[in-house]
């Protein structure tokens, strides 16, 4: 296994629309795994394979306290059962450092692909419901920030360009 690296916002990478896995196979199964290791040492919930700079519709999250409860989807297609909107205050490996208030629908219907390409839906409420909606953004191209107003995300960018450049100084 290897730690990957999280691209971060405003990196261009992140808007790329992933495609679809077309087949399960050890190769896929091992990024699976790489993307479990980077998610725990980040330490986050949720990874995309759009932020570790691999376009292709696959998500790891783990919203347990103790992250022994991983979840792999593939290919995931979600349905809004309730469409009441709740908020929530999300943060993001790609946006390091900022948490905002996001809407979403609390309730939703998950189908996708696990680990082992099998098929599987599950209903999903709370964080999961949000965490699953987050994650399926970035397979899409779009981020947390994208449902913030133009002056918080303008602000944020600015805030992560600077500390960027600083980086790449000390590099």
């Amino acid at each position: 296994m290897a730690k990957l690296t999280i691209l971060e916002y405003p990196d261009p990478r992140l808007r790329t629309i992933a495609e679809p896995v077309s087949e399960v196979t050890d190769e896929i199964r091992a990024q699976i795994d790489d993307m479990f290791e980077t998610m725990y040492a980040a330490p986050g919930i949720g990874l995309a394979a759009t932020q570790v700079n691999i376009h292709k519709r696959i998500v790891t999250m783990d919203i347990s306290d103790d992250q022994n409860e991983p979840l792999v989807l593939i290919n995931p297609e979600f349905e809004v059962i309730d469409e009441e909107l709740h908020k929530y205050q999300e943060g993001c490996l790609s946006v390091p450092g900022f948490y905002e208030d996001v809407k979403r629908p609390q309730k939703i219907k998950l189908k996708a692909l696990d680990y082992n390409g099998e098929a599987y839906e599950l209903e999903a409420e709370g964080l999961l419901a949000v965490c699953i909606q987050h994650e399926l953004d970035h397979l899409n191209g779009k981020l947390f920030v994208d449902y913030l107003s133009m002056l918080k995300r303008n602000r944020i960018k600015g805030k992560l360009e600077k500390i960027h450049k600083q980086q790449e100084k000390h590099a």
